[in-house]
């Protein structure tokens, strides 16, 4: 290779590096704030009374903020996955669009919806679990059985 391509490869894998870092800075406050502010919201909660609490609208919005923090540090770890092995897991991406998903669902008004709309939620749902189960499943298939297979 010639000493110019050389150097610009470089620059634009340093360049790639820094944006990554700064990814990386960002998804931790991100996920600081959204810890906060579901710290705020159960806090509140819990000072008015265990009664309020468990009412519907205030649980489904305690849930999506936990799942909110989920998908934060599901994206976080594709992050860092990307720093350290400079490669994009597809089970990591997976999971965290069904996260995201699951928080839909899970903050829905479901009374509120079209019979088209949930039949699209449906879909999503299936599609992604899908792809989730054929990913896993050609994971196994391509380990020899002396492999362990992974923690995830």
């Amino acid at each position: 290779m010639s000493l110019p391509f050389q150097t610009l490869r470089t620059f634009i894998r340093r360049f790639e590096l820094l944006i990554v870092i700064l990814l990386i800075l960002l998804m931790m406050i991100v996920v600081a704030l959204s810890l906060a502010e579901l710290v705020i919201l159960l806090a509140s909660d819990l000072l008015q009374g265990a009664p309020n609490i468990l009412r519907n609208h205030d649980m489904l919005n305690l849930l999506g903020y936990f799942m909110m923090v989920l998908i934060a540090l599901e994206l976080l770890e594709t992050i860092k996955n990307y720093l350290t092995e400079n490669a994009i897991h597809v089970e990591v991406v997976l999971l965290v669009a069904m996260i995201a998903v699951a928080r839909k669902v899970i903050i829905l008004d479901m009374k509120e919806l079209q019979p088209l709309t949930l039949f699209g939620i449906a879909t999503v749902i299936l599609s992604l679990s899908a792809s989730y189960w054929l990913m896993k499943k050609t994971e196994c298939v391509g380990k020899s059985p002396s492999q362990p297979s992974s923690p995830r």
